[in-house]
């Protein structure tokens, strides 16, 4: 029996030393939890073994810009919305401390779907404004896993951006990546519409109705776009961590130009393959993989498509390096086939403020631009190559005012050439009034090295409603 006994101390000891596998349930050592803010990730657990991981997370209920000259108070997860990324091991004991910052005007608490237990562990993380809790949970399965606030009324709390995501890595880990990336999507209900300046109250009415005034990653509007866009390489592979806060919308998440090599959906550990779009339920993760076969700029949508172009879901996905034209050639001809894109898209009269000075006519300009012009042209004007032409330092635009006018009040379709090259697409007509249409190219004409004009709605007027503009290469 001695020499049983001894054996056994032998061989554990052996174990700690060496890293051989120690007995099931069996923790090695503490650590404290890396942490990230999106759309950064915390770096790969390369330890073989369990350990006593401590995670500190802290509420905070701040007011930040949902979209460009809108302010929000969002209740979060570490200061972002989403939360803070956490990155755990299969196996390990969590030691979860939830602090509530004493400026906060409300309870909270956490449901981490990762838990094994009564609420995902809300119960024992209900916490006071300048209170904090701690409670522990075992890591069992692996997957990645949404948090989120429990406190009532559940769906406001979510709303307002309390989720985020954490990752419980199996114990042989996951696949090497070159990159990896944070992104969240979530639905928002203000009391203005999307757009309306000034700070927007939460709408219970519009949440209950499920009216999403933004449908947005990461936060806000433009939060992955211009340069906050992912970069990447060609030749690297690229892993996303996609997660939907919701409380209410099903995203139909999709980068348009990629295919997706891998999906591990809803996070789980089974993969499919050459997935094109994937559901992300709300409440819900997917893990999707994909490599850089050629450059290019990449764009992250929710494919239900009026929430990704009118209501924020767009991101971008920037790739540098070398073509390979046996992938992809790019266009190798042009010629008419047939005239399209005559529709007009028509959207109800805003009712704005007159401008009263140049200050405040590009003030608002800026505005149209970011919610009407920014999604294709890109927020700093520059446009996506070979899709959609710049707006900076842009030849065509400050050739001829009256013209732009025109593009801008009756839509575009066939060649143009700007700065040298030639773009071929359709612009629609986007029902712009005359003093949007005047402020929105006061704005344009004033940014990114264009000659200054100022329009007035009275120059627009002069340019009479058609047909769009058919133009041949010039």
């Amino acid at each position: 029996m001695m020499r049983t006994r001894n054996l056994f101390w032998l061989y554990l000891g052996l174990a700690v030393l060496s890293g051989l596998p120690l007995a099931q349930g069996q923790i090695r050592g503490e650590e404290a939890a890396v942490l990230t803010s999106p759309p950064e990730v915390p770096p790969p657990i390369t330890r073989k073994h369990s350990t006593k991981l401590i995670v500190k997370l802290e509420v905070l209920e701040k007011k930040m810009k949902i979209a460009d000259g809108v302010d929000y108070t969002f209740w979060t997860f570490g200061g972002t919305v989403p939360g803070s990324f956490i990155r755990i091991r299969e196996g390990d004991e969590v030691e979860f401390h939830l602090m509530n910052h004493p400026t906060s005007k409300m309870p909270h608490n956490i449901d981490l779907h990762a838990v094994t237990g009564p609420g995902g562990g809300a119960a024992a993380s209900f916490t006071a404004p300048g209170h904090s809790s701690v409670f522990s949970f075992r890591a069992l399965n692996p997957g990645l896993y949404v948090y989120h606030c429990a406190t009532a009324p559940v769906g406001m709390h979510v709303a307002n951006g309390m989720y985020g995501l954490i990752l419980v890595e199996p114990k042989a880990g996951l696949p090497k990546v070159d990159r990896e990336f944070y992104v969240m999507q979530g639905d928002f209900y203000t009391k203005g519409k999307n757009g309306q300046q000034g700070y927007q109250p939460f709408s219970m009415e519009k949440a209950i109705e499920e009216k999403a005034d933004y449908v947005v990653f990461n936060g806000a509007t433009n939060s992955l776009l211009g340069d906050k866009a992912l970069q990447a390489k060609t030749g690297e592979t690229v892993r996303m961590f996609v997660g939907n806060g919701g409380p209410n919308l099903v995203s139909s998440f999709h980068v348009i130009g990629e295919i997706f090599d891998r999906v591990y959906i809803e996070g789980g550990t089974k993969f499919q393959e050459n997935v094109q779009t994937t559901l992300v339920p709300a409440g819900g993760a997917a893990i999707v993989e994909f490599k850089m076969d050629v450059p290019g700029s990449y764009v992250l949508v929710d494919h239900s498509l009026f929430r990704a172009f009118n209501k924020g879901a767009l991101g971008l996905l920037k790739a540098e390096g070398p073509e390979d034209k046996g992938i992809y050639s790019g266009k190798t001809l042009d010629s008419v086939y047939l005239p399209e894109g005559s529709a007009i898209q028509k959207t109800p009269e805003p009712v704005l403020e007159v401008a009263q000075s140049l200050e405040e006519r590009i003030k608002m300009g800026r505005i149209v631009y970011n919610n009407s012009c920014a999604a294709c042209h890109q927020p700093d004007g520059r446009g996506i190559p070979a899709a959609f032409p710049p707006l900076a330092k842009s030849d065509w635009l400050n050739q001829d005012i009256k013209r732009s006018i025109g593009v801008v009040k009756n839509g575009l379709t066939g060649t143009i050439t700007v700065n040298g090259n030639k773009y071929n697409s359709v612009m629609p007509a986007l029902g712009l009034s005359d003093a949007d249409i005047a402020n929105v190219l006061t704005f344009v004409t004033h940014s990114w090295g264009n000659k200054k004009r100022v329009v007035t709605p009275a120059d627009v007027k002069a340019v009479k409603r058609e047909a769009p503009a058919s133009m041949e290469a010039h």
